[in-house]
């Protein structure tokens, strides 16, 4: 089984990381300000690409930003095509 964790410094650096039997396989990373959540990157183990990882994760950041009224600045390439795909579901929380 996967988990989503979310992981910030007191800065708020860090990321959503995502494991699987304890053992990290993905990771997105992260910068939180006031009222937005900058997505940096996003990565999962090459083994394990092509089985939704990212896709996890980007719906636990996702969820994150609406629960915490966050902007997302999406300078991931991942995060950025998901919200070209579907603008409108994302509207509320695209920082264009």
């Amino acid at each position: 089984m996967s988990e989503v964790k979310l992981k910030l410094d007191n800065r708020g650096r860090g990321g959503f990381y995502l494991e699987k039997d304890g053992k990290q396989i993905g990771e997105m990373v992260v910068g939180l300000s006031e009222t937005t959540l900058t997505v940096y990157h996003t990565e999962v183990d090459p083994e394990m690409e092509g089985q939704g990882f990212a896709k996890k994760m980007f719906d636990e950041m996702v969820s994150y930003a609406r629960d915490q009224e966050l902007l997302v600045m999406p300078l991931c390439e991942y995060v950025h095509a998901q919200f070209r795909r579907h603008p409108d579901d994302f509207a509320d929380i695209w920082k264009k």
